[in-house]
């Protein structure tokens, strides 16, 4: 499968009881994401990925933002704190759907 590099920042979401971060996948990749992968999302449109950020690697799924017409990662706490990120960090990551 295809992988994607991008930048972009880290952002918390109002509203939940638990404390959920996620990193926009940037609106090239995500249109280039939808184009080919589309046609194999799961529950909510989710596509399983393997994410690398900085040294740490783990697998979780991307979801479609429907306001924004692209794909969210969420960055679980673990992530968070092995690579000390905080709200509104810009972050790098290596993502390959899977």
């Amino acid at each position: 499968m295809k992988s994607y590099s991008f930048t972009s920042k880290l952002w918390f979401y109002p509203g939940a009881q638990a404390a959920w971060h996620f990193i926009t996948v940037p609106k090239k990749e995500s249109v280039d994401i939808k184009t080919h992968y589309g046609k194999n999302a799961r529950g909510w449109g989710s596509l399983p990925v393997s994410v690398t950020i900085g040294k740490t690697t783990w697998k979780t799924s991307i979801f479609p933002d429907r306001k924004s017409g692209t794909y969210v990662l969420p960055v679980k706490t673990e992530v968070r704190r092995k690579e000390t990120l905080f709200d509104e960090d810009r972050v790098e990551v290596s993502c390959t759907l899977l």
